[in-house]
């Protein structure tokens, strides 16, 4: 859409001895509409990415206390050599501590992600913005300037009685 805009443009009349150009206003807000239209869906996709990253982190977090129980259910059978108790507590710590840095990574990326989606938009719009600015202030400076008021003096009665006796 950003190409079709930059087409646009590019296809508007030069206004002779200005850098003003002028384009085709129902073909813009068209264009300005399709924008409009799509904003939300780029928006819906960065929600879906921190949504996954969520998922993606409970997930991680669930495994991780399978994995935990599955350690201490060793450890509770292995009781007796305490070595291997301590070696399983800490196996599992460190497990715990993987998904939670894996979490995150993932989460990161996806906030990373979201942002330069958003980012990107923000530009895309700011572009429109300019360019709907420029053609406003294009269209103010071709309106025809406002006639300048006459001034009108009141008649004195004596001018008043003379142009009646005129008659």
């Amino acid at each position: 859409m950003v190409e079709r805009l930059e087409a646009l443009v590019g296809a508007g009349k030069k206004v002779p001895l200005t850098n003003n150009v002028v384009l085709d206003q129902a073909a813009l807000l068209e264009l300005i509409d399709q924008l409009r239209v799509s904003m939300p869906e780029e928006v819906r996709q960065a929600r879906r990415i921190m949504e996954d990253a969520g998922r993606i982190g409970e997930h991680a977090r669930d495994e991780a206390d399978a994995t935990i129980a599955r350690a201490q259910e060793q450890a509770a059978q292995m009781l007796e050599e305490r070595e291997l108790v301590r070696l399983a507590q800490q196996r599992a710590g460190e497990i715990l501590e993987a998904a939670n840095a894996a979490s995150a990574e993932v989460r990161r990326g996806a906030d990373e992600y979201a942002s330069g989606v958003l980012i990107r938009l923000e530009g895309e719009i700011s572009k429109a913005l300019t360019s709907i600015k420029r053609g406003i202030e294009m269209l103010d400076e071709r309106q025809p300037a406002e006639p300048a008021a006459v001034a009108i003096e009141p008649v004195s009665d004596e001018h008043e009685a003379r142009v009646l006796s005129n008659w």
